[in-house]
């Protein structure tokens, strides 16, 4: 499985209703540290297919979304679990760091 891409429109379905954890990564395509978290969450995203879902929010385009959850710099990525935010991070971060946002 990889990376789904997030709306304001898809949002609550895909990762406030989801059965398993969340991490989503919000980001903007000129943003040189979000590309190079990027090919991490995708690896991410196939390793754990079915046990966690990675999800990204384009935040040029989701503003509203970034505003709601409160992110001031990208890429910030976010751990949901049953709807809630279970924790946060700010910047590229090497792949242990993300899933460990899910412990």
């Amino acid at each position: 499985m990889s990376t789904v891409n997030v709306t304001n429109a898809n949002f609550e379905q895909e990762v406030l209703k989801s059965d398993i954890p969340v991490i989503v990564d919000f980001w903007a395509p000129w943003c040189g540290p979000c590309r190079m978290v990027g090919p991490i969450l995708d690896e991410i995203a196939q390793e754990n297919a079915g046990k966690v879902k990675v999800c990204k929010v384009n935040v040029d385009n989701e503003q509203e979304l970034a505003v709601k959850f409160g992110v001031m710099s990208i890429p910030t990525i976010i751990a949901f679990e049953g709807g809630k935010v279970k924790q946060t991070s700010i910047g590229a971060r090497p792949k242990q760091d993300i899933l460990n946002l899910l412990k």
